[in-house]
């Protein structure tokens, strides 16, 4: 049986919200089979627990934030990226401010926060959502237009393109493929940055955005370069971390996917649009689990061994 998985004890981190700027304390904690992943607002005078799923997500504007009982965690999408490649099932998460620490603007902090806190396996089947049929969002047309879509796949895949018309990024890799068969999520995609221009920082923190947003949490262009002493972390480290936030993103379905994810120039709002998309054509899915592992797709099956 392909089990369903959760940490085997308590991890903390400590860090600041890329566009509040606020100090906030992360714990992560062992959560029952069938839990799911669950933000706590230990902040509030009465703490409020957000369980993820696609309509918990209520703005989409630069990340996801999810929402419940009128409390919300913002930025969410990094760390539900490193619980998807890791393959975590049930997880709490107690969070002391409403945004998520950007830790390096990438998702390797919390793939280290997990797998140091060691993944326990639990005698529950994994449930996935599995794409019997393609469904596909658009916005836009000609120069304008995006689209993201899922299609049938027996494991789980992601392709992306981007087309950002910026020096720097036009001399990168502009599309990628990630298949969890044969990639290593903590290797080829965990490390991928957030990224941002310096012409629109500006504009951000005027409306109370990107105020934890540096050099050390970012990669920073400005209108020719990038300003990063460091360099790129990937030869491709931008579309690769979108890649990254599509996972994040996905993952919020509330269930690991098995099918093949495509997107062009999408993001947080596209994403969870095809979500809500899938949801309403009941037809275009199942959930199914595997009794026995060996049919499971391999990467499935293989995701963050448990030690």
């Amino acid at each position: 049986m392909l089990k369903q998985r959760t940490i085997q004890t308590i991890t903390r981190a400590v860090g600041v919200g890329l566009h509040s700027g606020q100090r906030v304390e992360l714990t992560l904690r062992p959560a029952a089979p069938d839990t799911g992943i669950v933000f706590r607002r230990v902040d509030l005078a009465q703490p409020v627990d957000i369980a993820v799923s696609a309509l918990s997500v209520t703005d989409t504007r630069l990340a996801s934030t999810i929402e419940a009982h009128g409390a919300k965690v913002h930025t969410v999408e990094h760390l539900m990226s490193a619980c998807s490649g890791l393959g975590l099932d049930n997880l709490y998460i107690d969070i002391t401010a409403e945004e998520v620490p950007i830790l390096d603007g990438s998702a390797s902090s919390f793939v280290f926060l997990l797998q140091t806190a060691g993944i326990e396996l639990q005698n529950v089947p994994k449930r996935f959502f599995r794409i019997l049929q393609d469904v596909m969002v658009r916005e836009g047309e000609g120069a304008q237009e995006k689209w993201a879509g899922l299609f049938p796949h027996h494991g789980f895949k992601l392709s992306f393109e981007i087309d950002f018309k910026h020096p720097a990024v036009d001399t990168t890799g502009q599309s990628v493929t990630f298949d969890m068969d044969t990639g290593h999520y903590s290797r080829d995609i965990a490390r991928a940055r957030t990224f941002g221009f310096t012409r629109d920082v500006e504009s951000m923190r005027s409306h109370g955005l990107a105020l934890g947003g540096g050099l050390d949490n970012a990669i920073v262009m400005d209108d020719y370069k990038v300003l990063n002493s460091d360099g790129l972390r990937y030869d491709d480290e931008f579309v690769k971390h979108k890649i990254l936030d599509a996972m994040g993103d996905l993952y919020l379905l509330g269930r690991p996917l098995l099918g093949h994810y495509r997107a062009f120039r999408s993001g947080h709002a596209l994403n969870n649009l095809l979500l809500r998309e899938l949801l309403s054509r009941p037809q275009a899915y199942e959930m199914v689990s595997f009794d026995d592992e060996k049919l499971a797709p391999k990467g499935m099956a293989k995701l963050a061994p448990a030690w």
